[in-house]
């Protein structure tokens, strides 16, 4: 006959150990919860700071142009702005190419059409050969551009 105190014993640690996995069950569960919420908190952090990134970048690309623009009001002292749209209509309502305008403002053709499309900006001395350009008339655009 076994010894009833080793029969206690192994009960005892048989229902300890029956317990103790239960626990352990939960604490598995809610680790796991866990570790998938910060997994998620982890992507929205990325792509938080990746979309701060990119307004960072178009914050600073306006900024850099206002300083271009800015030297414009020390030297002339009136602030030129410009309009892609407006450039168009103006080479338009002129009847000109690309190149015959680029001609009177100084650029290719090619800097004319990136203007239009918003593929790129003139630079300040450009702003004023084009605010130069918008003041002359038809006939005077004519005149200028006889080779």
């Amino acid at each position: 006959m076994p010894n009833i105190a080793s029969i206690l014993k192994a009960e005892i640690s048989r229902v300890a150990r029956k317990e103790v996995r239960a626990e352990i069950e939960t604490l598995k569960k809610a680790s796991v919860a866990h570790r998938a919420s910060i997994a998620e908190l982890r992507r929205q952090v990325s792509a938080l700071e990746k979309e701060l990134q990119r307004a960072a970048k178009t914050a600073a690309r306006p900024a850099t142009v206002d300083a271009s623009d800015n030297e414009t009001d020390t030297d002339t002292g009136t602030k030129r702005r410009f309009s892609a749209t407006r450039l168009a209509a103006h080479r338009a309502k002129l009847g000109l190419s690309a190149a015959h305008y680029g001609h009177l403002v100084g650029v290719s053709g090619q800097t004319i059409y990136h203007w239009e499309q918003g593929k790129a900006r003139p630079r300040a001395a450009q702003l004023e050969s084009l605010a130069a350009v918008r003041s002359l008339s038809k006939k005077q655009v004519a005149e200028r551009l006889v080779f």
